[in-house]
């Protein structure tokens, strides 16, 4: 139940807050909002506006709005019609930089979210330090660490003989280990010490040996203006290495490992049973990464709807209607056949780790 709730919270916020800024701008420049929905499919319930209709509909993952003059729209005799040139509150009647502003303030609205639950989470625990013992504070699952045995709050003494007073000296000898057997001296809680033998993992990236350990995580008290510099600082440094990420696996230099729906809510579950913190968090990582795979110029998605009223802006006249709702029809036929493909290899994945 709580991974439900946590599902529909993390996908529910990160939609509508997409969506209230096509609304809010649209509403700004003056451009008639049909219908601003929460959810998909039938409606459960709704309330109409003055202008606009707003709905709750029965599946609670994510929204959309309907702006009046965007596409065709169907009239009470069944027929589909377009907005006449001279409705001043018809979408593309407005100036291509008023358009653009609407269809941007969606992905930019994933930003200001991820900024508001990054803020809130260092308001709320603190600015995290990391600690710089020799305990360990967490361990990656399925890493060696913990397929090891080693536990969080063991502390390494000592790699092949090696003494780690400091998690600097032991990141040290870990990394220039690489596809090795460390003989890893640990004391345990209660004083005991103990032996283990770890085989590093090459990392793909860096080349470094790696085990799946990280350090004690410290947490200062900040203030609100501390909590709102470290918000954007976390925000700019999680885009910055998703972009990059992403530009590497794009031009093969590592391995395109995508998630679909399962895995990521998979990891929801996973980051609701580690508390609420952790699942705000998540929640603006995967904010960022919607704001930002929105801006790319594919079709159906805000980034291709960009690059098309750009180029009506340099030419001076829009582009043929039926040939770009036809290029974002393919786009969306192809972005389903991948979100199937990539679901397919989820479960699949999901089946041979239960095996």
């Amino acid at each position: 139940m709580l991974t439900t709730f946590a599902i529909i919270f993390v996908f529910g916020s990160m939609v509508m807050i997409h969506e209230l800024g096509h609304y809010m701008v649209a509403k700004w420049i003056g451009v008639k909002v049909i219908e601003f929905s929460f959810g998909f499919g039938p409606k459960i319930v709704g309330y109409q506006g003055k202008e606009t209709l707003y709905a709750l509909r029965i599946i609670p993952l994510g929204g959309f709005v309907k702006l009046h003059g965007m596409d065709a729209e169907i009239d009470e005799n069944g027929q589909a019609v377009i907005a006449p040139l001279n409705d001043a509150k018809s979408f593309m009647n407005k100036p291509v930089w008023q358009r653009m502003a609407v269809i941007a303030a969606g992905p930019i609205m994933n930003f200001v979210l991820a900024i508001i639950l990054f803020v809130g989470v260092f308001a709320y625990l603190g600015i995290p330090t990391q600690g710089t013992s020799n305990q360990i504070g967490s361990l990656v699952q399925g890493k060696p660490a913990a397929i090891s045995g080693i536990q969080p709050g063991d502390k390494i003494l000592a790699v092949n003989q090696e003494p780690t007073s400091d998690w600097n000296r032991l990141t040290e000898v870990i990394h220039s280990k690489p596809d090795q057997v460390l003989s890893i001296l640990i004391e345990k809680a209660n004083g005991k010490q103990q032996k283990l033998s770890v085989k590093t993992e090459k990392d793909a990236q860096t080349g470094y040996g790696l085990i799946g350990i990280a350090p004690e995580v410290n947490y200062m008290h900040a203030s609100i203006f501390q909590s709102t510099r470290f918000g954007l600082e976390r925000t700019l440094d999680f885009t910055k290495y998703i972009v990059v990420t992403l530009t590497q696996m794009i031009t093969g230099k590592i391995p395109a490992e995508v998630g679909g729906p399962v895995m990521i809510a998979q990891v929801i579950g996973e980051g609701a049973q580690q508390g609420l913190a952790n699942l705000l968090s998540l929640t603006g990582v995967l904010s960022i990464q919607l704001g930002l795979i929105n801006l790319f110029p594919i079709p159906a998605l805000d980034g291709s709807r960009l690059v098309f009223l750009l180029i009506e802006g340099l030419r001076g006249k829009p582009l043929n209607p039926e040939k770009e709702n036809m290029i974002h029809l393919v786009g969306f036929v192809l972005l389903m056949a991948l979100m199937v493909a990539v679901t397919y290899k989820d479960v699949v994945r999901l089946f041979v780790k239960a095996g």
